[in-house]
């Protein structure tokens, strides 16, 4: 049996996702706006619970393509949240939507949302050195700093603590600990 991270519960699907997507480097828009969106979504959840939904956020949000998220209508906004497959929080759907409109000024300000993002550790992931699970931070100085940033500019659901994990499963942070089969030094 691989040596995971200690988050990685007996789930096929944590498993997967862990060992294929947690902590690689993303650089594509379309792929850091899904990000977004689910951990947006998952703030006061589990992350076990959005993985699960994963698809049906997939079909309910328009593959997470963020220019037609960003045109939604009252009438899509309304059947949203009659979606029992997805989180019916009227305050997280608004911010989907929301979020896309400002994604796309980003990438008009700064070329791309990649960018922009990736402008916070100069195109690097950073590479932590953590052996056990107390020592790996909700927050940081440089999630705090992204945060503000991102709630400047009108972002929602993007407080330091979901910021710190979406740069985790970004990879814009390296956190696997030191005895995951998937940390490199």
């Amino acid at each position: 049996m691989k040596p995971r991270c200690f988050w990685v519960t007996d789930s096929d699907l944590y498993k997967e996702y862990h060992d294929n997507e947690w902590g690689t480097p993303v650089y594509d828009d379309a792929t850091l706006f899904e990000f977004l969106v689910l951990e947006t979504f998952q703030a006061g959840l589990s992350w076990i619970t959005i993985l699960n939904k994963r698809e049906n956020f997939r079909i309910a949000f328009d593959n997470f393509d963020y220019k037609r998220i960003a045109t939604y209508s009252e009438a899509k906004y309304e059947s949203l949240l009659q979606d029992v497959g997805i989180i019916r929080n009227k305050l997280k759907i608004k911010s989907a939507i929301t979020n896309a409109q400002l994604f796309m000024e980003i990438q008009k300000e700064f070329g791309s949302f990649s960018n922009f993002i990736w402008g916070y550790v100069n195109g690097n992931p950073i590479l932590n050195k953590f052996d056990k699970r107390e020592e790996v931070p909700a927050t940081t100085a440089l999630s705090d700093k992204i945060s503000k940033d991102l709630k400047k500019r009108g972002f929602k659901f993007v407080g330091s603590t979901v910021i710190y994990a979406y740069m985790q499963a970004v990879g814009m942070v390296n956190d696997h600990t030191t005895n995951c089969f998937k940390y490199s030094n």
